[in-house]
């Protein structure tokens, strides 16, 4: 198996995780679940973003997706944060 059907591999299986979670995110009962679910997401999109840079062999995606999980990771703290306290 070469590196590259491996990383079409690793994409596809990150892209039908990232539906299994938009789903959850879609049909969580519960404000909590809805959170988990978005922050999932965003762990999944910074893999998505760290694949695509080993298949494209560019640097620059990786420090893409580093600044794009500390932002999502601001985001989702900043959202649990409001929604803890509204209750």
């Amino acid at each position: 198996m070469t590196f590259d059907l491996a990383d079409i591999i690793v994409l596809c299986l990150l892209g039908s995780a990232s539906l299994l979670v938009m789903l959850r995110l879609w049909t969580g009962p519960h404000a909590p679940d809805r959170i988990v679910a978005a922050d999932t997401l965003s762990v999944i999109a910074t893999g998505v973003i760290v694949v695509l840079a080993l298949l494209f062999e560019s640097h620059l995606y990786l420090d893409v997706a580093l600044l794009y999980g500390v932002l999502a990771f601001v985001g989702i703290v900043a959202l649990a944060r409001a929604i803890d306290g509204a209750h």
